[in-house]
C-alpha cells in the first residue's frame, strides 16, 4: 500500500527559528554624516550561526503519523543562519520500512530566507526529502519529492503552507500540487517550558489521489535544560478523508511472517530527549 506522509520536523522548527530573524535595515539617512560620539565604540555586526542537534525519540510522528512505525528514532541536523535572513540545513531520522517500503531514514535538505514586517515574520523555505533505498514496488515510484514552504508568524502563532513541486509525492506519482496548510503556536509559559500547539490538513494532488487526504493535531510542551539539552512530549492524532489508512501495510512481515499491519494514523504519545550544540 502507498504511503504518504512526509515530516513535520524541523523544517517547522527551521521556519519558527527563521520568522524571528530580523531584515538587514540601510542606515537613517538623517544620521550618516553623524559620528558615533567617541566613548562609544561602534557595535558589532551581527554573527552567522552554526548549530548542530541530536534528539532521541520514543517514535518519530510527522503530520500525525506515525513513521517509525511506533518505534524509538534516532534523528540528527544541523543549520547555519546568516544574519542577512538566509540560512540552509540537513536533518536525518530513521525510520521504518512498514511505514517506508524499502526505507530506513530519512534525509532532507533545505535553505530559505525569513525576515519581519513590523511585528510580523514572513520566510520562504526550499525542502528537499530524500529516503535512501524506499521504492513502492508496485509503481516504481521513489519517495523522494520538493516542497517549497511559504510562512508567516505573530507572536507566538505562526501558519505555513508546504507545496509540492516534484512530479511525485512520497511514494504517489504524478502529485505535483499536493499542499499541507500547518497552523500553531509556540507560547512560552515561563521558566525554560513552551506549549505546543498544532493542526494540519493534507491535500492529495492528481487523479485518484484524494482517498491519501488528511487532518492532523498536536498538543504538547518542551522544557529547555542547561546545557543545551531539552525534553519534550506530545500527543498527537490523524484522520483519514477514507478508510485507507486503518489497515496499513507496506507487505513487510513481522518476526512471526505475518504481515505487517496498522493504523500509523491513530492517536499516540511521544517523548524525545535533544542536545543542541
Amino acid at each position: 500500500m502507498t504511503s504518504v506522509f512526509p515530516r513535520l520536523m524541523p523544517v517547522s522548527s527551521l521556519l519558527l527559528a527563521l520568522l524571528a530573524i530580523p531584515a538587514a535595515h540601510a542606515d537613517n539617512a538623517d544620521n550618516a554624516d553623524r559620528p558615533a560620539p567617541a566613548a562609544e565604540a561602534p557595535a558589532p555586526a551581527p554573527a552567522a550561526s552554526l548549530s548542530a542537534s541530536v534528539t532521541f525519540a520514543s517514535q518519530y510522528v510527522s503530520r500525525g503519523m506515525r513513521q517509525s512505525w511506533g518505534r524509538p528514532a534516532l534523528q540528527a541536523g544541523a543549520d547555519y543562519v546568516h544574519p542577512s535572513g538566509w540560512s540552509a540545513g540537513t536533518w536525518a531520522s530513521t525510520v521504518d520500512d512498514r511505514f517506508v517500503e524499502g526505507g530506513r531514514a530519512e534525509w532532507d535538505l533545505y535553505g530559505g530566507y525569513a525576515g519581519t514586517l513590523g511585528p510580523v515574520g514572513y520566510s520562504l523555505v526550499a525542502v528537499h526529502y530524500r529516503y535512501p533505498g524506499a521504492l513502492i514496488k508496485a509503481s516504481a515510484t521513489r519517495y523522494d519529492y520538493t516542497e517549497v514552504v511559504p510562512g508567516v508568524s505573530f507572536g507566538s502563532f505562526y501558519a505555513k503552507y508546504n507545496r509540492t513541486v516534484s512530479r511525485d509525492f512520497f511514494g504517489i506519482a504524478n502529485a505535483r500540487g499536493t499542499g499541507y496548510l500547518d497552523i500553531g503556536a509556540n507560547h512560552e509559559l515561563g521558566h525554560g517550558l513552551t506549549l505546543n500547539l498544532h493542526a494540519g490538513d493534507g491535500r492529495v494532488a492528481g487523479a485518484g489521489n484524494a482517498i491519501w487526504d488528511w487532518r492532523d493535531v498536536k498538543v504538547g510542551a518542551t522544557r529547555s535544560l542547561e546545557g543545551g539539552w531539552s525534553v519534550a512530549a506530545a500527543w498527537t492524532r490523524a484522520w483519514g478523508a477514507t478508510d485507507a489508512y486503518d489497515r496499513y501495510t507496506t507487505g513487510v512481515p513481522r518476526a512471526r511472517g505475518a504481515i505487517a499491519i496498522s493504523n500509523p494514523a491513530k492517536g499516540t504519545f511521544a517523548v524525545s530527549l535533544a542536545r543542541t550544540f
